[in-house]
C-alpha cells in the first residue's frame, strides 16, 4: 500500500486474499498509513492485527529493503499494490526505487511474476500516463479503481467487491466470470 487515497480498497483486497488462505506479506508507506488512519478511522497497526486474527501476514516496514520479499528467490506468487500513488509509479517505471515496496516491485518485474497496480489520481498528466505505459510494456497490470456501473451496483460496497474481483482476476487468483451480451 502506498500513500494514495483508496485504503477502503486495500482493505476489502486484504481480507479477500485471507479468506481464501492467501499467505501475505504486507508493506504500508508511511504516507500510507497516515491516509489509512484518516479514511479509515483506525490506526494501520489495529488494521494488521484485525488481518491476524483472519489469516497468516507478515508486515513489513517500508525501510526494511532487507525483508525477504526484496529478493527474488523469495517466492510469491505475485504482487498488488493498492492503493498506489503516482509517486510509487514514478519510482517503479524509472527503476529508481527507495524502499521496501518498490523494491518487492521491482524483483515481482523482473522475475515475471503478477504485478496488479491501482493508481489513484485524477486527472492523469502526461507523465502519470507515460509511467504508467513504462510499467504495463514491463508485463505489470494498471487497473484503474473504475466503477462497473453496467453491473448496477447498489452501494460503495458493491462497487469495492467488484473492483476487488478484477484484482484477483489480475493476479490469476480466480476466473473472470463467464460474460453474458445482449445485443440490441
Amino acid at each position: 500500500m502506498s500513500g494514495a487515497t483508496g485504503a477502503v480498497l486495500a482493505d476489502a483486497a486484504v481480507c479477500a486474499l485471507l479468506r481464501n488462505g492467501h499467505r501475505l506479506e504486507i508493506v504500508c508507506s508511511d504516507y500510507g498509513e497516515l491516509m489509512w488512519h484518516h479514511e479509515m478511522k483506525e490506526r494501520f497497526r489495529d488494521a494488521t492485527a484485525r488481518w491476524t486474527r483472519q489469516g497468516d501476514i507478515t508486515v513489513h516496514r517500508p525501510e526494511d529493503v532487507a525483508a525477504p520479499i526484496s529478493s527474488g528467490s523469495y517466492p510469491t506468487s505475485g504482487m498488488l499494490i493498492v492503493p498506489c500513488s503516482m509517486a510509487t509509479i514514478g519510482a517503479l517505471a524509472s527503476g529508481a526505487g527507495t524502499n521496501l515496496l518498490h523494491r518487492a516491485a521491482d524483483v515481482t518485474i523482473k522475475e515475471k511474476r503478477p504485478l496488479v497496480l491501482v493508481p489513484r489520481e485524477t486527472p492523469l498528466s502526461t507523465i502519470h500516463l507515460r509511467n504508467m505505459l513504462t510499467l504495463a510494456e514491463a508485463g505489470a497490470v494498471v487497473l484503474p479503481p473504475e466503477p462497473a456501473f453496467y453491473l448496477d451496483p447498489q452501494s460503495i460496497e458493491d462497487i469495492v467487491s467488484a473492483l476487488v474481483d478484477r484484482m484477483m482476476q489480475a493476479l490469476g487468483l480466480i476466473q473472470a466470470p463467464a460474460a453474458h451480451h445482449r445485443w440490441a
